[in-house]
């Protein structure tokens, strides 16, 4: 499939040549996508999808538009071609956009990430149900639960992509996730919930469905009885199952894009000691069966491994081709991979500990944060830290800040990563955090 795939990129570069681009890139992809959701004892949906697509990007007489379609008829795709032209002849020029310099696809690493597994091609309904039922007897199994929802997703994708300038390259993986939401009764007319759901692109590196039903069960449980936390100025403990969230908020601003549109406040930390010297973060494209492994990016830029925070020192920025030539900036990637955020070998018990009071936070609750000045406000859900155990479990809390600030007061990272995110990173604790409550 992937030949069929290069193919047919292959040949929208070729028709968007003839009628009159001077550079293109084109990239086709298919996809396949099926789940089964399993509520209160028996199968709710299935969905089994699949998609195609072709996108061009097109590059006429200084002008860019990029265009997409479903339909790869080689005769339709004559007409869809010559209409993306013609659409792109009548825009205004833009000096910034050029197609990716060749020298940017050099050095293209030639590793296996071992993404694809031939199983999740294999899997039939039977062993999806059984999955599904293994997960809702084991987190029904309350007299508080009211109702459960269990859910099997599993799929593949592929994509090839050709450049008129020399690029060539194609990608396929697959992925399987399963877990639950439980919801429990709790005082009154409340309501406490939680769940837990694992994932890999292999089906083997899966824990059992039994142990994912149990922590689903185990985390809603641990919600009963919830109450509104304190208005206080404390340690803030945060999950590594809520931690990835945080990293995402702080390094949301941290591109070409932001700063040259002077919405970023990244803009002047390059070679800077911005954060606390317990944070370090590196993009690393190349882990095996990481679920944001690839060999190049969106613009075929050749992966490599990017520092972008080393002991609070802000070494590089997400930087693509166009916003890149618009700051002046130095081209890395324009697109993140996987993050790992540095570890030490404190385990979450022995953070605790150590804290001896606070605010464990395990989820967040929406809120905002400002790109520009790295001014936050987050809803939480949690535990106090009581005689450095996890105590009672707290919601309607919200915390306030600065992102830049809260990271120059990181005081302690633990050894114990989350591994279902594209973001792995270990508990992260924080001294003198603001909360609101009661």
């Amino acid at each position: 499939m992937s030949a069929d795939l290069l193919r047919r990129a292959q040949q929208a570069v070729e028709l968007a040549k003839r009628a009159g681009a001077q550079e293109v890139r084109a990239t086709t992809s298919n996809s396949r996508d099926v789940s089964f959701e399993y509520r209160d004892g028996a199968l709710e949906t299935v969905k089994d999808a699949t998609s195609q697509s072709l996108a061009i990007q097109v590059y006429v007489n200084g002008r860019y538009s990029s265009h997409r379609t479903t339909d790869l008829n080689i005769e339709r795709l004559k007409d869809f071609v010559s209409e993306a032209i013609a659409i792109t002849k009548a825009l205004e020029p833009d000096e910034f956009r050029q197609i990716t310099p060749e020298e940017l696809f050099l050095d293209r690493p030639d590793v296996d990430l071992d993404l694809v597994d031939s199983a999740v091609a294999d899997l039939d309904r039977e062993q999806r149900m059984e999955w599904c039922q293994t997960i809702d007897g084991i987190a029904t199994d309350h007299a508080r639960v009211i109702s459960a929802t269990t859910g099997v997703y599993d799929g593949s994708s592929q994509s090839a992509s050709v450049s008129s300038n020399g690029f060539s390259g194609s990608s396929r993986s697959t992925y399987c996730w399963y877990g639950a939401n439980v919801t429990l009764k709790d005082q009154g007319d409340k309501r406490a919930s939680g769940g837990f759901y694992a994932g890999s692109p292999h089906i083997g590196a899966l824990p059992p469905a039994s142990e994912v039903a149990g922590m689903a069960l185990e985390r809603a449980l641990s919600r009963l009885d919830s109450t509104k936390g304190p208005t206080v100025r404390t340690t803030m403990v945060v999950d590594s199952r809520a931690a990835g969230a945080l990293i995402g908020r702080l390094l949301g601003p941290a591109n070409a894009r932001r700063v040259q549109q002077g919405q970023s406040y990244w803009a002047d930390l390059l070679g800077e000691r911005a954060f606390s010297d317990k944070l370090t973060v590196i993009d690393n494209p190349l882990l095996k069966r990481g679920f944001s492994s690839r060999l190049y990016d969106g613009e075929g830029i050749s992966a490599k491994v990017i520092p972008i925070v080393e002991a609070g020192v802000v070494r590089n920025l997400y930087v693509d081709t166009y916003y890149g030539r618009k700051a002046g900036m130095a081209p890395t990637t324009g697109s993140s991979s996987n993050r790992i955020v540095g570890t030490s070998d404190k385990s979450l018990a022995e953070i605790l500990g150590e804290a001896g009071a606070g605010v464990y936070v395990t989820s967040w609750l929406g809120g905002n944060a400002d790109n520009t000045t790295g001014d936050f406000s987050l809803g939480i859900r949690g535990h106090m830290i009581e005689n450095g155990q996890i105590g009672r479990p707290v919601s309607e809390m919200n915390v306030t800040g600065n992102l830049k600030d809260l990271f120059g007061r990181l005081e302690m990272v633990g050894n114990d990563v989350y591994p279902y995110s594209s973001t792995l990173s270990p508990t992260l604790v924080f001294a003198d955090v603001n909360f609101s409550g009661t």
